[in-house]
C-alpha cells in the first residue's frame, strides 16, 4: 500500500475529527512519521519473526484495536490482532498530586499522542529503542508489549518542582551535569525518590538494569535538549518510564509530551507544560497547542 494512499484513506476516515488538525505543516509531519514508521515496523517485524502474512508490519498498515487491557489516568491500552503489539489511546483527561486534582484539558490527547509519536522517531533514529511501532489515529499509537518497570526515571537540567521544594535549590539553577533520580511509581507512596539498593532490594531491577537505564536516559537528555533548544525552549526536567520487551531487551515506554516534561520558553521563560495545569496558571491548552506546533513544525 502506498504511503500516499495510505495517509488520504485514514484522512479521509477521520476527516471530521481531523479538520482542525490537517494544515499543510502536520501533513508534511505526518508523512515523515509515516515513512519512519516504515523503518520501526521493518525493525518490529524482524523481533517478532514475522516474514510475510502481518501486513501492518510489511506494508506499515495501521494495526486494528481489539479489547480494552487497561485504562489509567491518561491512557488506554488495548490488545490487538497482531501478538506483542497493543494499542495506546490518549485521553483529554489530566491529573495532578497523584490524582488528587483532576480535569480536562481540550485536546490534550491528540497533542500528546502525536507529539510523543514524533518524539519517538526521533529517538530511534539515535539508536535508542522505544516502545513505539506506528501512529494509528490523532489519538492512538501501536506500540511494543513491555513488562514496565514500577520504577521512573527523571532527569533534571534545570532546578524546579521538588528539587526547589525538598532541598533548597533556587528555582531556575542549571546544572553543568543533570541530575538522575529513580522514584518508585506508586501513587500511594506519593511516588518517593528511591536509591538504587532499595530498587534491588524491593526486586524491581537488577544493578545491571538499573545502570543501562541510566545511561539511556542520559542519552535521551541530550537528544531532547538539543532538540528543544533548537525551537526556542529549555528542556527543565523529564520522566521516563521503561520496560522490558518480549526479546529480553529494554525499550522506552508511555510517553514523551507537556505531561511527562517541564518546558519552559527561552526568551520569556513562561511554562508551556502540564505545571500550567497543576499551579492554575491559565492558558493551559494554549501551552499545549504552543509546544505541539513548534515540535510538529520543526526539522
Amino acid at each position: 500500500m502506498p504511503v500516499g494512499k495510505r495517509l488520504s484513506c485514514w484522512r479521509h476516515a477521520h476527516s471530521r475529527r481531523l479538520e482542525w488538525a490537517w494544515h499543510p505543516e502536520l501533513v508534511q509531519v505526518l508523512t515523515l512519521n509515516t515513512h519512519g514508521t516504515a523503518l520501526i515496523s521493518w525493525a518490529t517485524r524482524a523481533f517478532f519473526g514475522i516474514v510475510e502474512g502481518v501486513d501492518g508490519c510489511r506494508t506499515g498498515a495501521i494495526v486494528k484495536k481489539k479489547e480494552l487491557l487497561y485504562e489509567g489516568k491518561a491512557k488506554r491500552v488495548y490488545a490487538t490482532e497482531v501478538d506483542g503489539v497493543l494499542i495506546q489511546e490518549f485521553k483529554d483527561d489530566a491529573t495532578a498530586f497523584d490524582g488528587a486534582k483532576k480535569g480536562q484539558i481540550g485536546q490534550k490527547g491528540v497533542i500528546n499522542n502525536q507529539m510523543a509519536a514524533k518524539l519517538f522517531q526521533l529517538l530511534e533514529k539515535h539508536n535508542i529503542r522505544t516502545h513505539f511501532v506506528e501512529l494509528v489515529s490523532e489519538r492512538e499509537m501501536g506500540i511494543r508489549a513491555l513488562k514496565m518497570f514500577k520504577v521512573e526515571a527523571i532527569v533534571r537540567n534545570v532546578a524546579a518542582g521538588g528539587l526547589v521544594k525538598n532541598y533548597g535549590f533556587t528555582r531556575g539553577q542549571r546544572f553543568e551535569r543533570p541530575i538522575f533520580e529513580f522514584h518508585l511509581k506508586d501513587d500511594q507512596y506519593h511516588d518517593p525518590l528511591m536509591n538504587n539498593e532499595q530498587i534491588i532490594a524491593l526486586g524491581l531491577a537488577t544493578a545491571e538494569d538499573l545502570k543501562l537505564i541510566e545511561s539511556r536516559a542520559r542519552h535521551v537528555n541530550q537528544v531532547l535538549k538539543e532538540f528543544f533548544g533548537n525551537i526556542g525552549i529549555d528542556l527543565v526536567d523529564f520522566k521516563l518510564e521503561f520496560g522490558r520487551g518480549l526479546d529480553g531487551e529494554i525499550y522506552i515506554g508511555d510517553e514523551i509530551s507537556p505531561d511527562s516534561c517541564r518546558f519552559w520558553d527561552k526568551q520569556t521563560g513562561e511554562s508551556v507544560d502540564k505545571d500550567r495545569f497543576r499551579f492554575d496558571m491559565g492558558k493551559v491548552e494554549e501551552a499545549y497547542s504552543d509546544i505541539f506546533q513548534r515540535v510538529m513544525t520543526a526539522n
